[in-house]
């Protein structure tokens, strides 16, 4: 049987250097820029995790915050994981609950509770408002956590968890990014929490999409250069499925665009 590793060879593998250029890369962006520090939303999941373990190592702790932001739907222990990996850190954690902003625009909106995408946009909206507002008047920079299969999919809100200054692991597939937290020693419970945006009660990324990280990168990967047959015929995933992924990165495209201009 193939190992895991070589089912994903459409996939570069990460390393320790690499590691070390995403923390220079960091240092010399916030030092260039002439901010004190930088600002990321800590959400309880992999890519937030790795991003501000990042920054603790480009920056050092007393230069980041974190700052957790839950709402009425998000999972009671993300409170706790995230303030004990703060805590082991080092950084300036903040908690600030986002639950009456949305219920603000939801009900200036007209939204019930049947409008869950709606509300999980208002949600991710409401997060940038705070983090940018922190970071207006700290002089910091927000720090981005998507990675390259959200991007692709399009799997963000505009001007919501997508709006940042800087993106430092927007070129990394999730399955590359769970390789980045190992080589860094990110808890081993980040890693194996199934990957959510919070956006409502019970929502996980792989039941949204239809479809495992691992089997979406293999065929995210491979669209530039395969066609959507032989992409089937490599990943074992289904032909229809790999139409309709390559169809949602088509459609998705604006979101990955400035502003359309004459």
């Amino acid at each position: 049987m193939s190992s895991y590793r070589d089912v994903m060879d459409g996939i570069p593998s990460i390393d320790g250097g690499y590691a070390d250029g995403l923390v220079e890369f960091i240092r010399d962006t916030v030092r260039g820029s002439g901010c004190n520090g930088v600002v990321i939303g800590l959400s309880g999941g992999i890519d937030s995790a790795v991003v501000t373990k990042l920054a603790v190592d480009a920056l050092g702790a007393e230069n980041v915050i974190n700052v957790f932001m839950p709402s009425f739907t998000t999972p009671k222990d993300d409170h706790r994981c995230t303030s004990e990996f703060s805590s082991s850190l080092g950084t300036d954690y903040r908690v600030i609950s986002i639950s009456p902003m949305v219920d603000a625009f939801s009900s200036a909106l007209g939204l019930d509770d049947g409008d869950r995408l709606e509300k999980g946009n208002i949600s991710a909206r409401c997060r940038m408002i705070i983090l940018f507002d922190i970071a207006k008047r700290t002089n910091h920079l927000v720090l981005g956590t998507s990675n390259r299969s959200e991007m692709m999919m399009g799997y963000f809100t505009k001007f919501g968890d997508g709006a940042c200054d800087v993106v430092p692991i927007v070129n990394l597939y999730k399955t590359q990014v769970r390789e980045l937290a190992r080589i860094i020693g990110i808890p081993e419970d980040f890693i194996t929490k199934a990957p959510s945006a919070g956006l409502w009660d019970g929502q996980t990324d792989e039941d949204e999409m239809g479809i495992l990280y691992k089997d979406l990168d293999n065929v995210l990967s491979r669209l530039d250069s395969m066609g959507d047959a032989k992409i089937s015929e490599i990943t074992g995933v289904s032909l229809e499925k790999v139409s309709e992924i390559r169809e949602k990165v088509r459609k998705t495209a604006h979101k990955r665009e400035p502003a359309i201009s004459p």
